[in-house]
């Protein structure tokens, strides 16, 4: 085989090389992200109720909303930051509201920060869990209701919840699925 053979050969195993790595990217990440908690990711499953409290230690709590891709919603929680007994159930009201005047979905995104403190926050209903469907210019109370475990490291004195609100609406979704929540 010539050299120019081999080179060849060899570029078009590097370039099966680098697809495949890439195409692994995401998955790797994914697991990566689970092993160490980085990347703030919490648990989109429903949490079971806390059995202890920590009376003898106080973690503020911050809540922040970000509207994505210019979406037409507006939501905010009714208090920005709370402070709370790790183990202690809590309820946010977050205010929900479709500024466009159409029918719309929503998706809110979860993420935690510091991004290691993500699996100590348990959330047992949370507007996350589900699509929103909002009609055109209605608004509607969403709740989140949560504890922060007591294995919190005790670094830990603050963390921050922060949605990222997405316009999930799909031509011709939003009248069969209000049709069969009626």
């Amino acid at each position: 085989m010539t050299s120019q053979g081999k080179l060849i050969r060899k570029l078009a195993f590097a370039c099966i090389g680098m697809f495949g790595f890439a195409f692994a990217l995401v998955p790797l990440y994914d697991v990566f992200c689970d092993i160490t908690g980085l990347n703030g990711k919490p648990s989109l499953e429903q949490a079971n109720v806390s059995g202890t409290i920590d009376e003898s230690r106080i973690v503020d709590v911050g809540f922040i909303t970000h509207i994505q891709n210019q979406a037409p919603f507006k939501v905010s929680a009714d208090k920005a930051i709370i402070s709370v007994q790790p183990g202690a159930m809590h309820k946010v009201v977050f205010k929900a509201k479709n500024e466009s005047d159409v029918s719309r979905m929503m998706q809110a995104v979860p993420s935690v920060s510091p991004g290691l403190a993500a699996k100590y926050m348990h959330k047992i209903e949370c507007f996350c869990f589900n699509q929103q469907a909002l009609e055109a210019g209605e608004e509607a109370d969403l709740a989140l209701m949560f504890y922060i475990d007591t294995a919190l490291p005790l670094e830990f004195e603050e963390l921050t919840l922060s949605y990222t609100v997405f316009d999930i609406t799909k031509s011709g979704q939003m009248g069969s699925s209000q049709g069969a929540s009626k």
